[in-house]
């Protein structure tokens, strides 16, 4: 939720005062979120929740440090990415391994117009994907069809996996996800590419299980 200057100020007064029901807000607030991006880095729900308390404990212990640099809200997804992080889930040397062993057969090239060719990087006509379901029927497949999406989101590599939640889960914008994650544009842009492909692939392999 957007805040103004002179509203963040005042909530970060109150937090710094001590106050439990600003901060029961803010926890109310921001709680569902935190637990999302918490899930990219970690295995398990439970290990979410975890990460999510002691960014919470560690915001109450260094509001006061808190120099306005960054909103409130940056500032605490940059929290809990760390503690995330530091939990141990996934070595940078393993994951990397698991974004090129999962990132080189996310789709298959062919299925794209080469180099040289009118609309480059563009589906073929012949191998562009399959519709979703518009029908009646179909639409039955709706809460099935998000189970998919989420094993499919579990299996993405960790960068992928956090960038597609933040961007098309949360709704967060090209800029703050960049600051939150310290990536470029581009890289940014490669790895929402390759998340949504591999997610849309795996939807499109379950429509054509069941049709």
């Amino acid at each position: 939720m957007p805040r103004s200057g002179d509203d963040e100020a005042a909530l970060i007064a109150l937090l710094r005062n001590g106050d439990e029901a600003a901060f029961a807000c803010l926890v109310d607030l921001h709680t569902p979120a935190m637990l999302r991006v918490a899930r990219g880095y970690v295995r398990s729900h439970d290990v979410a929740e975890d990460v999510v308390q002691e960014t919470w404990i560690a915001l109450l212990k260094g509001i006061d440090g808190f120099e306005g640099r960054s909103s409130l809200r940056t500032w605490l997804f940059t929290v809990l990415i760390n503690v995330a992080k530091a939990r141990g889930i996934r070595d940078q040397r393993d994951s990397d391994l698991a974004v090129k062993a999962f990132t080189d057969g996310t789709v298959d090239p062919a299925r794209f117009r080469a180099a040289g060719e009118e609309w480059q990087g563009h589906w073929r006509d012949d191998a562009a994907p399959t519709p979703f379901p518009e029908t009646p029927e179909g639409s039955v497949l709706g809460d099935e069809l998000v189970a998919v999406a989420r094993r499919e989101l579990d299996k993405l590599p960790e960068r992928q996996r956090v960038v597609v939640t933040m961007r098309d889960m949360l709704g967060m914008d090209s800029a703050e996800v960049r600051e939150l994650l310290d990536v470029s544009v581009a890289n940014q842009r490669v790895l929402l590419h390759r998340g949504r492909a591999a997610v849309r692939q795996g939807l499109e392999d379950y429509l054509r299980d069941v049709s």
